[in-house]
């Protein structure tokens, strides 16, 4: 096949700092992902998604459109995923858990 090559003899003549970069923005990439992207990466549909959760599959389409929803709502589609949800606040020199939502879980 002309014009047609492996990935791997693409990036063979890279830089180490250069395929360093990449690997770095690879892994940021990973680490940010919406809802419809960790729920694909799990290899779930949003059908297979309502089931666990109980509710219809338009339900799931329009959760993942949203920018904005409760916590509560945000914790049930995680753990039906199989995680956990954790709240942290980031700051220049400390990370800090918020914790007050595991109180609202614990009520709930």
């Amino acid at each position: 096949m002309s014009g047609h090559q492996p990935f791997s003899n693409l990036t063979a003549n890279f830089s180490h700092s250069r395929k360093a970069k990449i690997a770095e923005q690879t892994q940021q990439l990973k680490s940010e992902m919406a809802l419809n992207e960790l729920r694909e990466a799990f290899a779930l549909t949003q059908g297979e998604l309502a089931l666990k959760l109980n509710v219809k599959q338009p339900a799931i389409s329009r959760l993942e459109k949203r920018s904005d929803m409760y916590i509560s709502h945000l914790r049930e589609v995680i753990e039906a995923m199989g995680g956990e949800l954790e709240i942290t606040a980031r700051f220049n020199d400390n990370e800090v858990k918020i914790t007050n939502f595991d109180f609202i879980q614990a009520k709930e």
